[in-house]
């Protein structure tokens, strides 16, 4: 059972750990209309917790993760492009509860390499991702904006989409939606919220299944999160629509 870490409060909290599971095992889980697969459901709360920094409840449901069939690789590639929007300071405690859990299920490392990408074209494979994702004005993005700082756009380009976006392992509506949950789930990035809300639309995550990742994630990351990513989701469908017309 996924509540199964409250099992130690039973003594200790008995009525939070009763209100509290049945609320996120049941309530949550059971809305009509606003499930997700459980392999699916896992990644993102996977991704939240990751955003929010619960490490202690990530490696408690991490092997409940992998027992629903999210695999090796896929929590690596999680941890891995968490590393983009987070920074090392934050993921790299992550990637060693991933290792300590990956061996202790018998899981042999490294995994087989996933990356499609050189130290020479990087950066062009990063912008042809971003292009991918987010349409033709990130076209030669990599070398625009001042002086002074664009280097950081052609990191931008060659780190964070040509280093992780490019790696196969997960697909690009897979990690637009992680993309979504690290950046939700850590908070005051809304307007790179925006963008990501923008990509996942554009890669064919629709405004419902976005609806339905942040319905499921509320019980890891709370109330005043979830209602910001929910108003960055309809204003920026709500632009979208007007766009079209």
């Amino acid at each position: 059972m996924e509540q199964a870490y409250l099992k130690m409060l039973e003594t200790t909290d008995p009525e939070f750990a009763v209100f509290f599971s049945r609320f996120a095992g049941e309530e949550v889980t059971g809305e009509p209309g606003k499930e997700l697969d459980e392999r699916t459901r896992y990644m993102a709360i996977l991704a939240v917790l990751l955003g929010c920094q619960g490490r202690e409840l990530f490696r408690k449901l991490l092997p409940q993760a992998l027992d629903a069939g999210v695999t090796p690789v896929e929590v690596k590639e999680i941890v891995y492009q968490a590393t983009a929007y987070l920074g090392i300071g934050r993921s790299y405690p992550f990637l060693n509860i991933v290792n300590e859990v990956l061996m202790a299920r018998g899981v042999r490392l490294p995994l087989p390499g996933q990356s499609t990408t050189t130290p020479e074209d990087r950066v062009q494979k990063g912008e042809d991702k971003q292009v991918e994702l987010f349409g033709e004005s990130y076209r030669g993005a990599a070398s625009r904006g001042p002086e002074e700082s664009r280097h950081i756009n052609r990191w931008l380009a060659g780190n964070c989409f040509g280093d992780y976006y490019t790696r196969i392992g997960l697909d690009n509506r897979q990690r637009e939606m992680i993309t979504f949950c690290f950046i939700a789930a850590q908070g005051g990035c809304e307007p790179q919220l925006a963008g990501h809300t923008a990509g996942n639309l554009h890669v064919g995550n629709n405004k419902q299944f976005l609806i339905n990742v942040i319905s499921q994630c509320m019980p890891y990351i709370g109330y005043p999160r979830t209602l910001n990513a929910l108003r960055v989701v309809n204003e920026v469908c709500k632009e979208e629509e007007h766009d079209k017309k």
